[in-house]
């Protein structure tokens, strides 16, 4: 799996090789450049949440606008991802990377210029783009440079050191936007892309797969790309109207879906698909993948919904938001090895589906705080249980997700997983948003009522709606019945926070239960064995192309 969320990753799902360094020595330069190059997404991804509630406030943003701030990278990133994969071994991996970079890097700055939401999102499309050529070139260019038990090593170091950084990404975020701007969080991507760009000049040979010779999936490319953004583009819609009916909801949803069908239909006869179907023969691949939707789509969910609640309504400044999480990434960093361990011994039925069930109890201990209170008996709880869960998970997933086919596509398996993760974020934050806005304007009328504000404040208010928790009380309203109406908008945001914390759970009990349905236990027979799948982790696999049908 991918770094989307902090202890994962994802190996290059292509051919062999070719481009050792010249430079026998220049092996740490090239995981310098790797690592700098892929924190500047995984950073990038984890920090911009902790920017919203600001950058809402300061372009004047609706919750629509903010969820499509976030959307837009993550459309294109899960859309494209594989294709990038595909890019790098066709035209050359470190060309695409440094593409990559540099296209992430001028977005960023399109981003921290941006005078109004509409371009920041536009911005945000752009650099998801980027994202795309540049994630999965990062270890596609370690396994191109080093070989052996090297090679594990290296990947070992990068996973490491992008766990960090994904760790420090938003507590530095926190602190800019609270003593600088929140443009400063796209801002400080220039330097980073600068530095690594040097280094790749420097020290990173090219590499490509010779024997890729097949076309590019285009067509799937552009289907998946059309169907994601239909239907995210219909349920934040929803969530904004809260009607389905409306055109403007039922249309592009419809469409969307069409699309997504037109994609399947594609891959099935496409002799070179960025997805090849045959992978979801194996029972256990696709238990694994429909686990990692319900499960990384409640974990995207709650991540993506946590900041607005600390910032806007308990009052924490950006930079305490930013270090709330800063228990899940030491936990998953510290247990994710010997987690990795217990599939040998007891195998990963077991903690695929214990994990979940730990992790949704973490969720549901997130739905238990109302406005004030520590952090330390009030989030804090939530955060450790759901790392403990987390870290059960995430290395047995990815030997799971690797062992259930042949050693020569296991690394593909595991490039399609890290699309599915992402994908489900993308999907669950637009689902969870109609939660929330639906909780959030049923109590705010109940709320409103009860604290009896004159009917022009209430007008005032309600205009506001679609910010949520970043709607403002007139500032004509006096201090004590502002701290009233400040907490009945609070407490209508805790309402919608809750259920969606609740539906998270429900989709990590899901995921727990395909996982004891379709996830085989120790000792049953597979494509690989667990020991061959954990080594298939450091190495670069050859995709076979099918016949044409």
């Amino acid at each position: 799996m991918s770094s989307a969320v902090p202890g994962t990753h994802t190996v290059s799902p292509h051919g062999a090789a070719t481009g050792k360094p010249k430079n026998p020595h220049a092996g740490p330069w090239i995981l310098a450049a790797t690592i700098l190059g892929s924190s500047l997404s995984f950073i990038d991804g984890t920090v911009v949440n902790v920017a919203l509630p600001t950058l809402q406030r300061d372009l004047h943003a609706t919750g629509a606008d903010v969820q499509w701030v976030v959307e837009a990278y993550a459309l294109f990133l899960a859309a494209l991802i594989l294709v990038g994969g595909s890019l790098g071994d066709r035209l050359g991996r470190r060309l695409v990377y440094v593409t990559g970079i540099i296209i992430f890097t001028l977005a960023s700055l399109w981003c921290g210029l941006a005078p109004n939401v509409t371009q920041l999102i536009a911005g945000r499309a752009v650099q998801g783009i980027g994202g795309a050529l540049l994630v999965p070139g990062s270890l596609a260019i370690i396994s191109a440079a080093f070989e052996g038990d090297r090679r594990g090593k290296a990947i070992g170091t990068w996973s490491g050191f992008t766990t960090v950084t994904s760790a420090l990404g938003p507590v530095l975020g926190g602190w800019l936007i609270q003593n600088t701007s929140w443009r400063w969080v796209f801002f400080i991507n220039a330097p980073l892309a600068a530095l690594t760009l040097v280094l790749v000049f420097r020290h990173v040979p090219e590499s490509r797969d010779e024997g890729e010779k097949g076309r590019l999936d285009v067509l799937g490319a552009a289907l998946v790309t059309l169907g994601l953004a239909g239907v995210v583009y219909g349920l934040i819609e929803w969530g904004a109207t809260t009607r389905l009916s409306d055109p403007v909801v039922l249309g592009p949803l419809i469409g969307g879906l069409v699309a997504l069908a037109l994609f399947i239909l594609a891959e099935d006869r496409e002799r070179n698909p960025m997805m090849p179907l045959s992978l979801f023969r194996s029972r256990t691949f696709s238990g694994a993948n429909a686990l990692t939707l319900f499960l990384y789509g409640g974990l995207g969910g709650a991540l993506y919904f946590l900041p607005f609640n600390l910032q806007q309504v308990q009052g924490y400044s950006p930079t305490a938001a930013g270090a709330a999480l800063l228990p899940f990434t030491a936990i998953v960093f510290l247990f994710s090895r010997w987690t990795g361990g217990l599939v040998g011994r007891i195998g990963a039925k077991i903690p695929l589906t214990i994990g979940p069930l730990i992790v949704a109890a973490g969720f549901a201990l997130f739905a238990r705080p109302g406005v004030g209170g520590s952090y330390w008996t009030t989030f804090f709880p939530a955060v450790v249980v759901m790392s403990v869960g987390m870290a059960l998970v995430i290395a047995p997933l990815t030997t799971t997700v690797m062992g259930a086919v042949a050693q020569n596509r296991s690394g593909l398996a595991s490039g399609v997983n890290n699309a599915v993760s992402r994908t489900a974020g993308l999907l669950a934050i637009a689902v969870l948003g109609i939660v929330v806005a639906t909780a959030f304007n049923s109590n705010l009328d109940k709320n409103l009522a009860a604290a009896k504000a004159p009917p022009a404040v209430v007008s005032a208010i309600n205009g506001q709606r679609a910010k949520l928790a970043g709607a403002q009380v007139p500032a004509s309203v006096g201090a004590p019945e502002r701290a009233v109406l400040r907490r009945a908008v609070g407490e209508s945001y805790v309402s919608g926070f809750r259920l969606a914390m609740l539906t998270s759970a429900a989709l990590a009990i899901l995921s727990a239960a395909i996982a004891f349905v379709f996830i085989e236990g120790k000792g049953a027979a597979g494509p690989q064995s667990a020991t061959q799948a954990a080594g298939a982790r450091t190495g670069v696999h050859e995709r076979q192309p099918r016949p044409a049908r």
